[in-house]
């Protein structure tokens, strides 16, 4: 009988042995789901530097009010790229975009809501932009707004709209303008054909656009984002001047979580926590200090002179919206292939 007994204990001993580290497995198995920091921010490549200063921002701020140490990378590239990465399965925790096309799409595949850009205020775009031109020094061409751009012997410098956001603002900020000024369907189409008819060579991103421009030195007028017209003139000083059109359209920055890839990597709270910092006060100055207009009024008054007044238009009031914009102009076999191809 004490045999007995002593067999029965020494069991339950060794089944309570199993059962503490079968439970000590699974709650590590769940605990990235709770406790996971770091997070990747898959991103458009003309925000490299503003990300590098908000990111050590928004690390400190998380660590005061949590207790816990984030970690944030990033990934850079063209908009439509990126969004393609991320669908091919880059883990991306949120993606900070310039256009709300690239994040639609990550909806239509079922990494986020159809409805994400109701998550966070102003369509989910804490910042936004315009499309404006560098020139060389003097401007010698005296290129002032998109006709001129179209002029023969005008070399410009544009990046793919196929690949690239800054490419498809840059597209429809020169047909919007026709538009906006009274013109009609055929002469924006009429004026788009002569400008990347000046198009020597079609970079996949903005930044290697601008390299193309700045260090390669080829053409004589860089059409892209505000902000790097004005990081490209700070950068190399009166050797460029930046140039307003007298119409350009309104270049939001949209965000999402990647609510798949949060979900699967335990990121949600810190993604989530990242992209709402992005509308804090002290984001936005950074925001702004970085040339790109911030949503917050007093960041935009204390940097106002980073910013030009310009009259801007939206994708929506010409275009009918993103998702009409890219079926008619973007898609294979649209008006941006028929024209390109005549290039050729």
């Amino acid at each position: 009988m004490k045999t007995s007994a002593r067999s029965a204990s020494s069991t339950r001993r060794h089944s309570l042995v199993l059962f503490a580290a079968f439970s000590l497995q699974a709650v590590s198995g769940l605990m990235p789901a709770y406790a996971n920091s770091a997070i990747l921010n898959a991103s458009y490549d003309v925000t490299r530097e503003l990300f590098k200063d908000i990111n050590p921002a928004f690390v400190a701020d998380w660590k005061k009010k949590t207790g816990e140490t984030a970690s944030i990378n990033q990934s850079h590239g063209g908009s439509s790229k990126q969004a393609r990465s991320v669908i091919d399965g880059l883990e991306a925790s949120v993606v900070t975009m310039n256009q709300a096309n690239d994040i639609d799409i990550l909806a239509e595949k079922g990494l986020i809501p159809a409805t994400w850009s109701k998550a966070f205020p102003n369509n989910a775009a804490p910042f936004y932009s315009t499309m404006v031109f560098l020139t060389r020094k003097g401007n010698p061409l005296q290129i002032k707004n998109w006709e001129d751009l179209g002029k023969p012997g005008v070399k410009v410098i544009i990046p793919n709209p196929k690949t690239s956001g800054n490419g498809r603002y840059s597209y429809l900020a020169a047909w919007g303008s026709v538009i906006k000024s009274g013109g009609n369907e055929a002469q924006a189409r009429a004026l788009v054909d002569k400008i990347f008819k000046n198009v020597p060579v079609l970079d996949a991103g903005g930044r290697g656009a601008t390299t193309t421009f700045t260090q390669r030195e080829i053409g004589d007028v860089l059409v892209t984002f505000e902000n790097e017209v004005q990081l490209a003139k700070q950068e190399f000083g009166n050797q460029y001047e930046v140039v307003y059109p007298k119409i350009s359209i309104l270049a939001e920055s949209p965000v999402a979580v990647v609510d798949k890839v949060a979900d699967k990597l335990g990121t949600r709270k810190t993604a989530t926590a990242y992209l709402q910092y992005l509308y804090s006060e002290p984001a936005q100055e950074i925001i702004a200090k970085h040339f790109f207009r911030p949503r917050s009024e007093a960041a935009f008054q204390k940097y106002a002179t980073n910013f030009k007044p310009v009259t801007l238009f939206t994708i929506d009031e010409v275009f009918g919206g993103w998702k009409q914009a890219q079926k008619k102009h973007f898609d294979d076999g649209a008006e941006f292939d028929k024209l390109y191809q005549g290039k050729r």
